[in-house]
């Protein structure tokens, strides 16, 4: 109850109150109610004003650049190859017989005109022999016949020979004469075969080891094959090379094969062994095929290399790394940078005032990581190579090293 009466009293007071505001408000003026009004709006205005949302600062994206410079770009193209002897010699038996005498050390090196075998030479002596005294029989019968022409001839000029007698101490001289020739020219065929039962290596180089044993019948009619000799200090080195590879050097005037004065630089290749190692010379391209195999498409190239420590063997396969084009003063870009679509390639360049700029380039061939630009970029310029997948064009970007 007396709760009751607590809760009607303060109904009652407020009644009061609020019949006191109504009246008071009646009594004003306009001048106080414009005060009033001004009051009103500077609430209002103090309320929007701290329950406004906070401004939303724009995020700019953040990329790394990298300055367009120029420089000097070398072009390499790689081949299989194969390694061949400058100078390769079969030494073969050029006459019959039975091989007696081994006169080297098989795997080492000989000399030219060293002696390698010596074959049975009585056969070709017996020959010799036989020939010198056929020789000395034709030149007494040579000399004879002389003599009797020489008597002859007075006598018919005295009248006391006839014409026949005349003709037939010619005909006996000029045939004895062609006897000598001939007998000559046997004797110098049978020295020759016996000069061919010593077999001397035709070249300086390295020698195989012996094909056929002592005692053996060689030559035409046997094994003529007795060894081989390798002049190997300086070799050879052929790879194939597409007719494409061909079509792009003529575009640039680069002749393989053929020296040119007016570059500073030659088509140098250097080869990869078997153990991934870069051998130590370089070699300089010195033939290539004037035609095209129209099976493969590909022409054959030679370069010679120098191999004093016979490091490399003929037969060997091997990687050939060719410089085909130096590109002097190139601008050359990172390929990461660069991006792909249907109507081209583009790259992004950062203007002074942090613009993104989407342009497109004309590339040319990629070396390494980097692929050489052929229109589109100017030196000085900044691009992006990181981040540009946040771009677009005409969009504002921080670099990330400023």
């Amino acid at each position: 109850m007396k709760g009751s009466k607590i809760l009607k009293e303060t109904y009652t007071s407020l009644g009061k109150g609020s019949q006191f505001f109504v009246f008071k408000v009646k009594k004003l003026n306009w001048k106080q109610w414009s005060s009033v009004v001004v009051i009103l709006l500077v609430i209002i205005g103090l309320v929007f004003w701290l329950s406004r949302p906070e401004p939303v600062e724009e995020i700019l994206p953040v990329v790394s650049t990298e300055t367009v410079t120029t420089q000097d770009v070398m072009i390499y193209g790689e081949y299989p190859g194969n390694v061949r002897a400058q100078q390769f010699v079969e030494v073969r038996a050029r006459v019959e017989g039975y091989l007696e005498q081994m006169l080297f050390e098989e795997g080492k090196y000989v000399e030219r005109n060293q002696i390698l075998f010596v074959i049975d030479p009585r056969q070709y002596k017996a020959q010799v022999e036989r020939a010198k005294a056929l020789l000395e029989k034709n030149r007494a019968l040579a000399i004879k016949a002389k003599r009797d022409y020489d008597r002859i001839k007075p006598l018919y000029d005295q009248k006391a020979a006839s014409q026949l007698d005349l003709d037939n101490a010619l005909a006996a001289y000029e045939s004895a004469v062609a006897e000598v020739q001939m007998s000559e020219a046997d004797l110098t065929q049978d020295e020759l075969a016996l000069s061919y039962t010593t077999v001397r290596s035709p070249i300086s180089g390295y020698i195989s080891e012996r094909y056929v044993d002592m005692g053996t019948l060689v030559g035409p009619g046997g094994q003529s094959l007795l060894a081989t000799v390798v002049k190997s200090d300086t070799v050879t080195v052929e790879f194939k090379m597409t007719d494409l590879d061909y079509q792009k050097s003529k575009a640039r005037n680069v002749n393989l094969g053929q020296k040119d004065s007016l570059r500073n630089w030659d088509p140098y290749v250097t080869i990869t062994l078997a153990d991934k190692s870069v051998y130590k010379y370089k070699g300089l391209v010195d033939f290539a095929d004037p035609q095209v195999d129209s099976k493969s498409g590909t022409f054959t190239v030679h370069a010679d290399i120098p191999n004093p420590d016979r490091e490399l063997l003929p037969g060997q396969f091997t990687n050939v790394t060719l410089l085909l084009d130096v590109r002097e003063d190139a601008v050359a870009v990172p390929s990461k940078a660069l991006m792909i679509e249907k109507s081209g390639t583009y790259i992004f360049v950062l203007r002074n005032d942090g613009v993104a700029e989407k342009r497109f380039v004309e590339t040319g061939p990629e070396v390494g990581n980097k692929t050489v630009i052929e229109r589109g970029l100017l030196p000085g310029e900044q691009i992006v190579v990181e981040g540009y997948h946040k771009l677009t064009h005409g969009k504002k970007a921080i670099k990330a090293n400023s």
